[in-house]
């Protein structure tokens, strides 16, 4: 009778916990519009977010930023950004009294620092929303790019010695931009050779990089008469968190504490509740590239320069083993605290009252929750290309490319080149359609 009804009471509480949902849950109904092209339903839904869960406004403003990009507001993008490089810089300080509380329930109650790929792609997104908002700030953002993720490699080394983030790949959009910015001004050719072959050495599938390379050395930014357009997309649905049960963490921990039970003077709740985990995932995408047409002419394909979706797995799969042994903590001290309670309770040998201080245990187990939060509005890759052209108005026309056949429409718009400068035009493909408006732009001088 006794196995019956501690049957019931466990598939009573999964019954009850099983109705929770995840960041990643809420997240998929601004994802389902911002793709679609509904940007003002995006903007709606995120700000219904934010109101209903506190615990996701950083990141919704993360997305709001991205939307407030692709709709033309480059300058909001950027005062968006900027709060959330500010407020993860801050929020590398931990907070003991967050952590505590944590360990008793899950990482939701910790206030969301960002990912290492994610605080990196901030400082990505304020040079490109500077360079479309016309502004002088795009190569001092460029650098913070390098600087930053040297930062966090440098404090990536564990208690045990080890530091798991020397691994990681770098993103070298930032070294590319520099190098791009300091070859505008016709004299700084050093500067940018050193930032191209960073970009080589980063970056070593980027084939435009050897002709970066050998043009600085000879010094020509561009032909006379010539000005330089750089066309930057933003190609494919970009990575994402989902929830998922570590199977074989469950698994040990299930005979860890049924030997546990068998040897010692109390029981331990079960493990029946899975261990919950976040995972970094891709979306699987048709879009390959963007062709690129000037005044009705071929002029190529973009290249990657950064793959979001690569670079974001690989940096979590780095770290993952920390986020498996912290909630594999979590779940030993709740076990813990249910079994020194039954130690100190009166009555914790009456089955009835062990029962229920197991079911207890069970319920708070299975409460917790996978800390998905992300940006989620990212692209999967980052990608340019560069091409001269002679002084004077343009029409610039792009289309989806799915592995070297056109699959959308063409989008197009009017471009004004100037002699010895560049011009910046931005376009967000998640597919074959384009999210939001071609944005054009570019420094007010020369940096």
């Amino acid at each position: 009778m006794n196995s019956r009804l501690r049957s019931l009471f466990v598939c009573s509480v999964l019954a009850a916990v099983a109705g929770c949902s995840t960041h990643a849950d809420r997240l998929r109904g601004v994802r389902a519009e911002f793709y679609g092209g509904n940007l003002d339903r995006a903007i709606a839904a995120g700000e219904v977010g934010r109101a209903r869960h506190k615990e996701d406004a950083d990141v919704l403003k993360l997305d709001r930023a991205m939307i407030e990009l692709v709709s033309g507001r480059p300058r909001e993008a950027e005062r968006l950004l900027r709060e959330m490089r500010d407020r993860f810089d801050y929020l590398e300080q931990k907070s003991v009294t967050e952590h505590a509380v944590a360990a008793l329930t899950d990482d939701q109650r910790i206030a969301y620092a960002g990912e290492d790929y994610e605080k990196i792609l901030i400082r990505v997104f304020l040079a490109i929303t500077n360079l479309m908002a016309g502004g002088g700030d795009a190569g001092a953002y460029a650098l913070q790019v390098a600087d930053k993720q040297q930062q966090i490699i440098d404090a990536g080394t564990d208690e045990s010695g080890k530091n798991p983030k020397l691994k990681y790949k770098r993103v070298a959009f930032g070294s590319y931009l520099h190098g791009v910015l300091r070859e505008e001004t016709h004299s700084n050719y050093d500067d940018a050779e050193r930032s191209y072959r960073q970009v080589a050495e980063w970056e070593p599938g980027f084939r435009p990089a050897a002709g970066d390379l050998e043009r600085v050395r000879t010094g020509r930014h561009s032909e006379p008469g010539n000005g330089v357009l750089y066309v930057v997309t933003l190609v494919g649905r970009g990575p994402y968190k989902e929830q998922v049960a570590e199977a074989p963490t469950t698994v040990s921990l299930f005979i860890a504490d049924r030997i546990i039970s068998h040897n010692a003077s109390r029981t331990l709740p079960p493990t029946v509740a899975p261990v919950k985990v976040p995972r970094v995932v891709l979306s699987r995408n048709e879009i390959s590239s963007v062709r690129i047409r000037v005044d009705g002419r071929d002029r190529g394909a973009t290249e990657t320069i950064a793959d979001v979706g690569r670079i974001a797995v690989q940096q979590y799969e780095e770290i993952y083993p920390t986020i498996i042994a912290r909630a594999v903590a979590r779940r030993v001290l709740k076990k813990g605290v249910v079994y020194a309670t039954k130690e100190v309770v009166r009555q914790a040998d009456n089955p009835l009252v062990n029962l229920a201080m197991d079911v207890g245990g069970i319920a708070w187990e299975a409460v917790e929750d996978a800390d998905t939060r992300c940006w989620g509005l990212l692209p999967d890759k980052i990608q340019v290309r560069r091409v001269e052209l002679p002084e004077g108005e343009h029409r610039i026309s792009l289309g989806a490319d799915c592995g070297g056949r056109a699959c959308g429409p063409e989008y197009s718009k009017q471009v004004r080149i100037s002699e010895g400068r560049n011009t910046y035009v931005l376009a967000y493909f998640p597919g074959p359609q384009m999210v939001g408006k071609i944005l054009a732009g570019g420094a007010d001088e020369a940096p």
